[in-house]
């Protein structure tokens, strides 16, 4: 007797297209939504330190483990508002942007949406008031200093800095786990 396999196209992406992102919402502290803005994400780097030396040919600059520098997140806003002057005091600010990337699969011409989540703390670096011009935007902007940073595409945690609790994980590896351990945190 013969088994029949059953196969699911749906499951398995023939010809996936990671198209393009759909929108997003920006909200505060998990619940109060924010105006209308742009969100340009940190750069990360990795703190380093020149190894030079007997057995080495030339020198490498080596990367500390989990340890990264400086994080900015800036926001620009359409218009002078209230949620400008809002993460312009001095204090920790909570703010979560929640979007949909669309995916087109060519093999089954089908639409996929997956959602991504940034959610990221951090406090006033500073604070451009922008311009006020007839018939355009203000181009108001907050800069950020990120002390924690979380992004979650797909439902799945792929990166989570935490620089005040030693955490430093990036795509399944939290790789200050040995650390935190050494330090007895």
């Amino acid at each position: 007797m013969k088994k029949k396999i059953r196969f699911d196209l749906q499951r398995f992406a023939v010809n996936e297209v990671r198209s393009h992102f759909i929108n997003y919402e920006v909200f505060y502290g998990g619940a109060r939504k924010l105006g209308m803005a742009d969100l340009t994400l940190p750069e990360i780097n990795y703190k380093t330190n020149d190894i030079t030396g007997a057995g080495i040919a030339g020198d490498v600059s080596m990367p500390t483990l989990g340890m990264v520098e400086s994080m900015e997140a800036g926001i620009k806003w359409r218009t002078l508002n209230e949620d400008v002057t809002m993460l312009m005091q001095q204090k920790a600010h909570d703010l979560t942007f929640r979007g949909a990337n669309q995916h087109y699969d060519a093999g089954l011409g089908t639409f996929k949406v997956q959602p991504v989540r940034v959610d990221l703390r951090g406090v006033p670096k500073s604070g451009n008031l922008g311009k006020m011009e007839q018939a355009s935007e203000s181009e108001s902007e907050n800069t950020l200093e990120l002390t924690y940073l979380k992004i979650t595409i797909g439902g799945v945690k792929r990166v989570e800095i935490d620089k005040l609790n030693y955490i430093c994980y990036i795509n399944g590896e939290d790789v200050l786990t040995d650390v935190r351990s050494a330090l007895g945190v």
